[in-house]
């Protein structure tokens, strides 16, 4: 079976406050979410219809049990997510001050089970099959999943869509300025770059959107999204296409998913051959709906629910 979409990368439990505008020290509820962008990203692009699957790791431990009874309620593979003993599921905790601060407390610590993927165990077939791989910039941040990683992606030799997150987490580098060499090697093997303007600078040194776009073009992709914030998404391929779209207007309760539920949407608009405009509208529409909830993976909108989204120009 050739799934629609594979990514590989990070899991999680993120604990979230069910109270907003509190500090942390202050709050004294919280739901319990799987998390992680690679596999959110999975999540959502299954809610909208696609056959999708992670590669990942968790502890072995009974939050990795929860992963993996959270990916099959979603109807995303769990075959390639594998425990690895004596390593913590990490654990992800927030803050929630609407609309624009969420600030994150990573525990990954010794070491999250994500970044311990061997090339050795990863199924390098069912890699090359899939019509999109999707990899993140986190997992090149230690070994050995920098070197899974970029054999995945080497031995995919761009086959399908390849999309490249560049998922920029600077306290998961011990050495982040070296991050970018190893960001310009998995740029070589990709076809789509996804990116902000923070994410976009560590890959090529430049953050003008356009400029951006251009360098990445040139790093080897065959689109590039580089997402503006409040200015909205740009989009420029290869073939010299363009599409610019402003962002859906949102209230925001927590921002956090808004990038995996765009990366879902966006791997629909690949899959489905629509034209730049289409996509990045779709894509935007999507964040903004997962902005407007407190959740991430279990907030990831519905075909019915984008498009109501668009027809009503806003989330309401």
């Amino acid at each position: 079976m050739a799934y629609d979409l594979i990514t590989m990368g990070r899991i999680g439990v993120d604990l979230y406050p069910l109270q907003t505008g509190v500090p942390l020290p202050q709050v004294t509820s919280f739901g319990k979410f799987l998390g992680g962008s690679a596999t959110n990203v999975a999540v959502a692009a299954a809610r909208l219809g696609r056959s999708t699957a992670v590669i990942t790791r968790t502890g072995d431990d009974p939050f990795g049990t929860y992963l993996h009874e959270a990916l099959k309620g979603f109807g995303v593979d769990d075959r390639w997510v594998t425990p690895v003993p004596g390593l913590p599921t990490p654990v992800t905790f927030c803050e929630v001050f609407p609309p624009d601060h969420f600030p994150l407390y990573f525990y990954r610590l010794p070491k999250a089970p994500d970044l311990e993927i061997d090339a050795h165990e990863l199924d390098l077939d069912a890699i090359r099959d899939a019509r999109i791989f999707w990899v993140t910039g986190t997992g090149l941040s230690e070994e050995p999943s920098r070197t899974a990683t970029l054999a995945a992606l080497a031995h995919r030799a761009k086959a399908g869509a390849t999309v490249f997150d560049l998922d920029w987490r600077p306290m998961f580098w011990s050495d982040p300025p070296a991050a970018r060499p190893f960001y310009k090697e998995a740029l070589r093997h990709t076809t789509v770059a996804v990116g902000n303007l923070d994410e976009v600078e560590v890959a090529t040194g430049v953050r003008e959107p356009h400029a951006a776009a251009r360098a990445l073009l040139d790093a080897g992709v065959q689109l590039a999204v580089v997402k503006q914030g409040p200015k909205g998404v740009l989009a420029v391929n290869s073939d010299g296409d363009q599409a610019e779209v402003p962002p859906l207007p949102v209230n925001v309760l927590n921002g956090l998913g808004a990038g995996d539920a765009f990366g879902g949407s966006l791997c629909r608009g690949l899959l489905e051959g629509w034209d730049l405009e289409r996509t990045m509208r779709h894509a935007n529409a999507a964040g903004a709906i997962v902005a407007s909830r407190l959740e991430c993976s279990s907030a990831m909108p519905t075909p019915d629910e984008i498009e109501a989204a668009i027809a009503a120009g806003a989330v309401k």
